[in-house]
């Protein structure tokens, strides 16, 4: 699944749904009528353990205090998708070297503060 195909996805539940007005936002999309700013994440692979990166985490949260709106991860991988309300989660966070970019031509590695969300303790939505 991509990207697209996860928020054309999410749109059939969320019909207001829209895309972040800027391309390397912190967040991917938006609805105004649930008052939701949501990262979208797709796996190639299917871990139990979803990871999250703490930059997109405080961005979302910091969103949601000046905003008003709830911080959500959708996450997709080849068995399902999973919804995480971020408000809700306990995230244990590590530094971890990893590559500086996913998809893109950089893979020089750079620490980074990450956490996991386990998909118990989301709710599989597909």
């Amino acid at each position: 699944m991509t990207e697209r195909q996860l928020f054309e996805f999410v749109k059939t539940m969320l019909r207001d749904l829209k895309m972040s007005e800027y391309k390397f936002s912190k967040y991917d999309c938006y609805s105004e009528t649930y008052k939701m700013d949501i990262e979208l994440k797709c796996r190639r692979s299917h871990y139990d353990d979803l990871l999250i990166e703490w930059a997109k985490y405080d961005a979302l949260m910091q969103r949601a205090i000046k905003f008003g709106t709830r911080p959500v991860y959708i996450n997709s991988t080849p068995i399902g998708i999973w919804v995480f309300y971020l408000d809700d989660q306990d995230i244990r966070w590590e530094e971890r070297d990893m590559p500086r970019t996913t998809d893109f031509s950089n893979n020089e590695k750079i620490s980074k503060k990450v956490g996991y969300l386990n998909i118990n303790n989301g709710k599989k939505i597909k």
